[in-house]
């Protein structure tokens, strides 16, 4: 069986690697329509060995559609997602604004594949935030053998985060800097180059950024409600891959060969040993890869039980695209039929 597929947002960053991961894991399509707004129409994109026209999100009848995977910002998707559902098309959304909707399942495959079940509530699953997906990754298996109690986590998180403006910005302001130029902020609050920003998304009522809540409010809903979760989100000056320093305090014993042990063991997750060629992992390393990479896990004396260890993605696959291709394979495996 083949399905009509549909992406909102197609010329975007997470767009176009939607459109790749569809084609590099043969997702079985009858045809694939690219979305984008007004100012986009009639841009060529790649879909393979094909190209598309890009068509108008705001006049395009979804009737017929099978499924939608969704990336265009949380107030378009808002909008357009809810007309796509209402037409008879399952939507995948990867923005911010459906993912703590109590009737949208917030989904990473490895970790809770049954909440996609509840997709028939409002016709749409929720991708959740990059950062929160990798961390949920590397946390499933441990809280398997060892009930987690709290996740204290730093992330080092790349400028395509913030898209393809953010990625510019870095571009031009490092390029600035060796010619002696003034440089231009309009993405982030803070020069990026040779800097780093101990701030992503706007400020809450307590001081916390609403990146940091999104993690500990996602991790909750995906993973377990009882964790408790702080978390510290920083912007660095790289242009892909997120990077994660995680300390994990659990209930039981759990040692770091155990948990190396149950991550090797858990599909999606590469592990990397001190004692090997590559020591660690860096974000350079994993542009392009599906996997969670793992190093540096040690065991943490401060507590009584405790694990450290350091978490690389890249967020535009594993972090966006990859994952909701991902929902959509389940999808049309044990529901679609």
């Amino acid at each position: 069986m083949t399905y009509k597929i549909a992406v909102m947002g197609a010329t975007g960053n997470v767009g176009r690697e939607l459109l790749n991961i569809l084609h590099e894991r043969n997702f079985p399509v009858s045809e694939v329509v690219a979305l984008a707004s007004s100012r986009s129409v009639g841009k060529e994109i790649s879909f393979g060995d094909q190209t598309l026209k890009v068509q108008d999100l705001a006049k395009y009848d979804f009737t017929g559609t099978d499924i939608v995977l969704s990336s265009p910002g949380a107030k378009v998707s808002s909008e357009f997602a809810p007309i796509a559902a209402k037409a008879g098309a399952v939507v995948i959304d990867n923005t911010s604004h459906f993912r703590m909707d109590p009737d949208i399942p917030l989904v990473v495959p490895e970790v809770n594949p049954q909440a996609i079940a509840d997709y028939k509530k409002k016709g749409i699953i929720a991708n959740p935030n990059c950062s929160t997906i990798q961390m949920v990754v590397a946390l499933k298996p441990l809280h398997d053998i060892a009930k987690i109690k709290r996740v204290v986590v730093s992330t080092y998180q790349s400028v395509s985060g913030a898209g393809k403006a953010g990625m510019d910005e870095l571009f031009n302001q490092t390029r600035k800097v060796f010619v002696n130029d003034a440089l231009e902020k309009d993405v982030f609050a803070k020069e990026i180059a040779f800097n780093v920003i101990p701030q992503i998304d706007k400020f809450m009522d307590d001081h916390s950024t609403k990146e940091e809540w999104k993690m500990v409010a996602e991790t909750k809903k995906i993973l377990d409600p009882k964790i408790k979760i702080c978390a510290n989100c920083v912007r660095v000056p790289v242009f892909i891959g997120h990077s994660e320093m995680v300390n994990v305090e659990f209930e039981s014993e759990i040692t770091a060969r155990q948990a190396m042990k149950a991550m090797r063991d858990f599909k999606g997750i590469t592990v990397i040993d001190l004692d090997s060629d590559m020591e660690y992992i860096t974000p350079a390393e994993i542009q392009g890869e599906d996997d969670v990479f793992i190093s540096r896990m040690r065991e943490d004396s401060s507590v009584e039980h405790g694990l450290n260890f350091w978490c690389v993605a890249d967020n535009l696959r594993k972090g966006a695209a990859l994952n909701t291709v991902q929902i959509a394979e389940v999808l049309i495996k044990d529901y679609l039929k």
